[in-house]
C-alpha cells in the first residue's frame, strides 16, 4: 500500500508494539501530528508541558514496563530539549526511540529557522542516530532503530526526519519485528561454576543489568542456591527483594557498612550486570585492595565494561538471564551458614537509622517506611536526584522488578516527575510516587499541569528542607560550612500552588501527620502534591568521601 512518511512512522510504531508516545507538537512535525489524529484509537499521545518532561516520561515508561519508550519533538529547540533525557537514558541503558522533525531537505545546512544538527549533537549520547533523507528508507530505519535500542546493552536511538519526508509517499509493506538472539561461551560458564562451587564466602553484587535483562527470578534462585548475601547498585534496586534477610543494602558512596565489610571478607565477589561506576568503587585504585581476599567474577553483557574500571579474575560476557539460567543448572546447592551468620551480625550492628531528639520530627526514614507499609512495597517510585533519592533507595523495600525509576548515571535533577508520568501511564493500576527534593521540584513543577490535564493519580512527595540538601551536605563536610547558593527558602505556598494547578495538596508538618496524609493521598486516587517539611541538617549516611576507600564510610556527622 502507498502511505506518506507520517503514516509509515505510525504503522512502524504499531509493528513494534507501541501503543503510547510522549511529545510536544511543532511546525516540523505537523505532518506526524496530523497522522496521529487518525491513529488516536490505536496510539495514545501524552502531551507534556516541556519536551524534556516528555523524554523523561518515555524513559520512565520504559523502565517500569520493559517496553521501548517513544518521544516525539519538533526541530530546533524542541529537539535540543530532548538532549538531557537522551543522555539520562544512555547512561542508564534505557531503550528509547526519539523521533525529531527537521526542516525540509532543501533547507538543511542553510541555518534555516529552527534548524539544528540534532544527529551531531546527540551522537555521544545515543547508541545510534539517523537523519532520513529518502522516504523509501524510512520504514527500515525505524525498524532498525527499535532493534538497536533493545539489542545487547540497551539504550536510546534518535531518528531525525525532515518535514518533506514526512509528507512524501512510497510503498509500505508491514513486517514482523526482528528477534534478538544471544549466545554465551560455555567454557566461561563452566569456569564460573567451578569458582562458585569452590567459594566459602561468596558475595553477590547486582546492577541494573539484572533488571534490564529480566533476570530477577534467576538471580533469586542463584542467591538461594549458592547461599550468599546480596548487595545492589542504585540501578539494581529492583533486582532482588530488599526485604530478604540476604539483602545487605547498597554498596559504594552511600552504601551500607555491612556491604563494605562483606566485600572485604568475601572470597568470591560475583558482579552481575554492573559496570563498577565511581559511585560504587569510590576510590577505584583502592577498591581491589579492599576486596583483596576475593576473586572477582564479572558477568556482564557489554564486553567494553569488563576490566575497564576494575580488573576481574574471571568473566562471563553475555546476557545475564541466559548466563544465570545456565549457571543455575550447573551448580549444586551450597550452605554457608557461618558466613551468612557473620553477615547477619553486621546487619544488626550497623543498621540504617535516622534519629531525632524531637519525637514529632519528620524523618525521611519514617515517611518512606510508612509508605512502604501502606503500599506493601508494591508502589512504583520515581525520584529526582539528591538526598531524597538515596533515602528512597535506603528505606523503601523494593520487592518487585521495575518499581524504581531514577537517574543513576547522569544524576538528572528534574527527571522524576516526568518519569512518574511515564510510570503511571504504563502501569495504571499501580500506586506511583515521585520522591523529590524542593530543589528538583522547582526544576519540573510545570509537569504538575500534565498530571492535572490527564488526572493521573501520581503522588508528588516533596522532601522540603529549603536547601539543596546533597550539595549542602558536601559543603558542610568539605567546604567549611560555606553554604554558597544552596539555601533556597522560597516563599511558595504548596497548597495554594496545587490548587492553582488543579491538583490536591497537603502538608506534613510533624511525625503524626505522616500516616494520615499518605493514606489520604493514596485513597484519593487523584494527582496529589505533598509538601513534607524536614530539617535541613538531616544527612545521607553512610557516606564515603570523594577519593576515600569504600572501607571507610562516614557513619555519623
Amino acid at each position: 500500500m502507498v502511505l506518506n512518511g507520517s503514516q509509515i512512522i505510525l504503522e512502524c510504531l504499531l509493528e513494534q508494539g507501541v501503543d503510547t508516545v510522549f511529545g510536544y507538537p511543532g511546525g516540523a512535525v505537523l505532518n506526524i501530528y496530523d497522522a496521529l489524529y487518525d491513529y488516536s484509537d490505536r496510539i495514545t499521545h501524552i502531551l507534556t508541558s516541556h519536551e524534556q518532561g516528555a523524554s523523561h516520561a518515555a524513559d520512565g515508561y520504559s523502565r517500569s514496563t520493559g517496553k521501548t519508550g517513544v518521544v516525539i519533538a519538533t526541530s530546533g529547540p524542541g529537539a535540543t530539549n530532548l538532549v538531557t533525557g537522551l543522555a539520562t537514558a544512555y547512561m542508564d541503558s534505557i531503550p528509547m526511540v526519539a523521533i525529531t522533525g527537521n526542516v525540509a531537505t532543501s533547507l538543511l545546512g542553510l541555518d534555516s529557522f529552527q534548524e539544528v544538527d540534532i544527529t551531531g549533537i546527540t551522537m555521544p549520547i545515543t547508541k545510534h542516530n539517523y537523519i532520513v533523507k529518502d522516504v523509501t528508507q524510512l520504514a527500515d530505519v525505524i525498524r532498525e532503530a527499535f532493534f538497536i535500542a533493545n539489542d545487547g546493552r540497551k539504550g536510546p536511538v534518535l531518528i531525525d526526519i525532515p518535514k518533506d519526508i514526512t509528507a512524501a509517499k512510497c510503498e509500505y509493506e508491514p513486517q514482523k519485528p526482528k528477534a534478538h538472539s544471544y549466545t554465551v561461551n560455555d567454557d566461561e560458564i563452566e569456569y564460573a561454576a567451578k569458582l562458585i562451587s569452590e567459594a566459602e564466602r561468596p558475595f553477590i553484587y547486582a546492577g541494573g543489568g539484572a533488571v534490564s535483562c529480566d533476570a530477577v527470578d534467576e538471580l533469586a534462585e542463584f542467591a538461594e542456591k549458592i547461599d550468599a548475601p546480596v548487595s545492589l547498585s542504585l540501578m539494581g534496586q529492583c533486582a532482588f527483594d530488599n526485604s530478604s534477610p540476604r539483602y545487605v543494602g547498597m554498596m559504594g558512596m552511600h552504601g551500607t557498612k555491612t556491604a563494605s565489610l562483606a566485600l572485604a571478607e568475601c572470597d568470591l565477589f560475583i558482579v552481575l550486570g554492573s559496570r563498577f561506576s565511581d559511585r560504587v568503587t569510590c576510590d577505584t585504585k583502592s577498591f581491589s585492595g579492599v576486596a583483596k581476599n576475593a576473586k572477582i567474577l564479572h558477568i556482564e553483557i557489554d564486553p567494553a565494561e569488563i576490566n575497564k574500571n576494575v580488573e576481574a579474575y574471571a568473566k562471563v560476557c553475555g546476557n545475564l538471564k541466559l548466563v544465570l539460567e545456565k549457571l543455575n543448572k550447573l551448580i549444586s546447592p551450597a550452605k554457608h551458614g557461618e558466613w551468612m551468620a557473620k553477615v547477619a551480625a553486621w546487619k544488626a550492628k550497623y543498621p540504617l537509622c535516622q534519629v531525632s531528639d524531637d519525637p514529632e520530627a519528620v524523618l525521611p526514614q519514617d515517611v518512606l517506611e510508612v509508605l512502604d507499609e501502606i503500599t506493601h512495597g508494591e508502589a512504583i517510585l520515581s525520584t529526582e536526584v539528591g538526598q531524597h533519592q538515596m533515602w528512597a533507595a535506603e528505606f523503601y523495600n523494593f520487592r518487585k522488578p521495575r518499581h524504581l525509576a531514577t537517574s543513576g548515571g547522569l544524576g538528572t535533577m528534574g527527571y522524576g516527575l516526568g518519569a512518574a508520568i511515564g510510570c503511571k501511564v504504563g502501569n495504571p493500576d499501580k500506586t506511583v510516587v515521585n520522591c523529590a527534593g524542593d530543589g528538583s521540584f522547582y526544576m519540573n513543577m510545570n509537569e504538575l499541569t500534565t498530571l492535572a490535564k490527564y488526572q493521573l493519580p501520581v503522588i508528588e512527595l516533596v522532601f522540603n528542607n529549603s536547601v539543596l540538601g546533597m550539595v549542602r551536605q558536601w559543603q558542610k563536610l568539605f567546604y567549611n560550612n560555606h553554604f554558597s547558593q544552596t539555601t533556597l527558602e522560597k516563599a511558595t505556598d504548596f497548597e495554594l500552588l496545587g490548587k492553582a494547578l488543579g491538583i490536591d495538596a497537603f502538608t506534613i508538618f510533624k511525625k503524626s501527620d505522616i500516616r494520615p496524609v499518605l493514606e489520604k493521598a493514596i485513597a484519593l486516587n487523584k494527582p496529589v502534591l505533598i509538601n513534607c517539611i524536614i530539617d535541613k541538617d538531616i544527612n545521607v549516611l553512610p557516606m564515603v568521601p570523594a577519593g576515600a576507600s569504600i572501607a571507610e564510610p562516614i557513619l555519623d556527622i
